[in-house]
């Protein structure tokens, strides 16, 4: 299960990356927003992290405007590692190196065919579990 929420900076890209899902078979939550009227994003951001901690979600996707306010929000819970991505070799890296549990994008930075590109790189990456890479989470959650 995929967590999906955004701010409405971010909703018309999350609407692109759930008809991809939904096209690809991968389930999803949305947790919102649900329209273009302005939101606070740390509303979603904290939504979306809470449920990828208790294990109602494996990974989510973060959307507002930039990526950036979501990306901080979500970071600041523990347990959380929250990746701002804008290409694919990041979304790659992330995954394999740091584990990221939660993608987060700028729905006024990517457009949507790229942003699918990205998600599927993200979602479809493994963790190495490389010792070097494990120590540095582990340094990363203390």
């Amino acid at each position: 299960m995929i967590g999906i929420g955004c701010d409405h900076g971010g909703y018309a890209l999350k609407q692109e990356i759930i008809k991809y899902l939904e096209e690809k078979k991968v389930p999803y939550k949305d947790f919102g927003c649900d329209s273009e009227q302005s939101v606070d994003y740390p509303v979603y951001a904290k939504k979306v992290a809470n449920a990828v901690l208790d294990g109602t979600c494996e990974k989510g996707i973060l959307i507002c405007g930039t990526g950036i306010g979501i990306s901080i929000t979500a970071n600041k819970i523990k347990g959380i590692r929250c990746a701002l991505c804008h290409d694919c070799f990041s979304a790659q890296a992330t995954r394999e190196h740091n584990d990221a549990n939660i993608l987060a994008m700028g729905g006024r930075i990517v457009g949507p065919g790229l942003a699918v590109k990205i998600v599927d790189t993200f979602l479809n990456t493994a963790f190495s579990n490389d010792e070097r890479h494990i120590r540095r989470i582990n340094m990363i959650e203390e």
